[in-house]
C-alpha cells in the first residue's frame, strides 16, 4: 500500500511484525496485573489479547501462508505446517484458560502456556519465515 506521495509502503510482513510487537506488549501488561488480584482487569486485558491471537492466526492461515506456499522456498510446506501446529497450541491454551476461574493458579498456567507457545511461534516466524 502506498500513499499519494509514495513515501510509505507497508507489506503484509510489516503488519505481522507490528502485531507481534503488540502481542508481546499485551502479555507484559497482563503480567503486570498479576499481583493486583483484580480479576476484572485481568479479564479486560486477557480477552482482547486472546481474540487478537485468534484473528492473527486465522489471517496468517488464510492469507500469508498460502502465498508463502506458492512463492516460498522448499521449506515453505514444513514451515506452514509448523505454524499451523503453533497456532493450534495457542488456541488450545486459550480454550483451556476460558474454562477456568480468571486469576486462579490454573488459569495463569494456561495463560503461561499460551504465552510460551506464542513466543516460540513469533520467534520462528521472525527468524525463519518472514526473512
Amino acid at each position: 500500500m502506498t500513499d499519494n506521495n509514495n513515501s510509505a509502503k507497508i507489506g503484509i510482513t510489516d503488519l505481522i511484525l507490528d502485531e507481534h510487537r503488540d502481542f508481546r506488549r499485551r502479555f507484559v501488561d497482563l503480567w503486570d496485573l498479576r499481583q493486583s488480584g483484580d480479576t476484572g482487569a485481568l479479564s479486560a486485558a486477557w480477552q482482547p489479547l486472546a481474540d487478537l491471537l485468534e484473528v492473527h492466526a486465522s489471517a496468517e492461515e488464510e492469507i500469508f501462508y498460502p502465498v508463502l506456499l506458492k512463492r516460498g522456498s522448499d521449506e515453505a510446506s514444513e514451515e506452514t505446517n509448523d505454524a499451523i501446529g503453533d497456532h493450534n497450541q495457542i488456541r488450545d491454551a486459550i480454550r483451556a484458560a476460558s474454562g477456568l476461574e480468571t486469576g486462579s493458579d490454573t488459569w495463569w498456567q494456561a495463560v503461561l502456556e499460551c504465552r510460551k507457545a506464542n513466543d516460540e511461534h513469533l520467534a520462528e516466524e521472525e527468524r525463519d519465515v518472514i526473512p
